[in-house]
């Protein structure tokens, strides 16, 4: 089995998960003010990151169309916002991940290791938040999400 294939999956399993939570956040969690890291500015975060770091260098990256500095007063992405860049990152992933170069450097100075583990640790970081969304979700509506285990 090819290694690239696999990463593909894997991204694309653990971005169908964020999208489930996404899709299930009702607008009374979407942007609770009772929390520090609002849900839609969580799934924006991870969205951005993987989005950033399928570059092949930092000076690629091209932010979406729709980004808002961290440093400015930000207005709440709308979940069909959101959707549509899930939608537009789910596309990166089916272009970029077969053209990578996984024994190239990371491409990002803050990470020291080459581009294969830099594909590893971007999943990590889509689960890290998409678990962390899954569970306020279910704190608070009791919604039921479903595990994805490989390529939707």
């Amino acid at each position: 089995m090819e290694i690239k294939k696999v990463i593909q999956s894997q991204y694309l399993a653990a971005m169908e998960m964020l999208k489930q939570a996404i899709v299930a956040c009702p607008e009374s969690v979407w942007d609770d003010p009772v929390d520090n890291f609002r849900f839609w500015d969580i799934a924006y975060h991870t969205l951005f990151f993987v989005h950033l770091y399928l570059q092949d260098v930092e000076a690629d990256f091209v932010p979406w169309e729709k980004h808002q500095d961290e440093d400015a007063e930000r207005t709440p992405y709308t979940k069909d916002e959101i959707l549509v860049y899930v939608g537009n990152v789910q596309e990166m992933v089916t272009q970029r991940v077969p053209a990578l170069d996984l024994e190239a450097e990371s491409g990002f100075y803050w990470l020291p290791f080459n581009k294969l583990e830099l594909q590893f640790y971007n999943i990590r970081h889509i689960q890290q938040h998409a678990g962390e969304l899954y569970e306020r979700l279910g704190n608070r509506i009791q919604a039921e999400l479903h595990w994805v285990g490989k390529q939707p």
